[in-house]
């Protein structure tokens, strides 16, 4: 059977060094001759991720439904992409994908109070079933303490300490679910440097870049059998 290439998603806390390493890695992939591409979630460049753009830097205002559905459009437009490219033999690394969606929706509260959640969780996620899912999905796990000491912590919507909290208690859900259903979540220590962080993803993700035996499976789809499930907390 011919390999197809391996998709591995990025997913983290804000300031927790995503962009930073999946760049990194797709440079170190290239320079290994090994095809590769990046893309990143939400696309701010299509007509429905400049309405997100907006929206996340506070320009313009949107009800809570409307927004989270514009994000799992925006996933939703690049998806034939995204088998195609597989299928080619071509590596996929995403910096934030549907897990995200779900993490920051599903933490939202209620207006006027403290209690949450605003939106119910299989809401949130039910939009996004059917998407590609990924082979590989590695958590940049980072405390708040060392976000607020990174450059521009704050300036975007949800970069708030409480809603970063909520955000990470949503997050433990969907690594479960993740794991439960034959997926590989790996959680990584982004507290550590910057080198010290990509030698662990390095390490994590050069078993899968050689390419991928069997079909592109599906988000949630509950054919899937459970498979290897992958910790790592360095």
């Amino acid at each position: 059977m011919t390999k197809r290439g391996a998709f591995i998603v990025i997913e983290g806390l804000d300031r927790s060094g995503k962009s930073t390493q999946a760049a990194t890695l797709l440079k170190r992939l290239q320079d290994a001759q090994s095809p590769a591409k990046l893309i990143n979630f939400p696309d701010r460049t299509t007509a429905i991720g400049k309405m997100i753009d907006s929206y996340l830097r506070s320009e313009s205002e949107l009800d809570d439904r409307a927004v989270h559905l514009l994000f799992s459009a925006n996933r939703w437009e690049l998806a034939k992409s995204i088998e195609e490219t597989l299928q080619s033999g071509e590596t996929i690394i995403c910096d934030r994908y549907a897990f995200s969606g779900i993490a920051f929706s599903a933490s939202k509260i209620r207006p006027g109070t403290n209690s949450y959640p605003l939106l119910d969780y299989s809401w949130c996620r039910a939009p996004d079933v059917g998407l590609p899912a990924p082979d590989m999905t590695i958590f940049l796990d980072v405390t708040q303490e060392v976000a607020r000491a990174r450059g521009g912590y704050g300036e975007e919507r949800y970069e708030k300490e409480g809603v970063q909290r909520r955000v990470r208690d949503v997050f433990e859900r969907v690594a479960e679910e993740v794991e439960g259903s034959g997926g590989r979540w790996v959680l990584v220590n982004a507290d550590e440097s910057e080198e010290e962080v990509q030698k662990v993803v390095w390490d994590t993700v050069k078993e899968i870049i050689g390419g991928i035996e069997g079909p592109i499976e599906k988000l949630w789809d509950d054919k899937r059998e459970a498979g290897n499930v992958d910790a790592l907390y360095m």
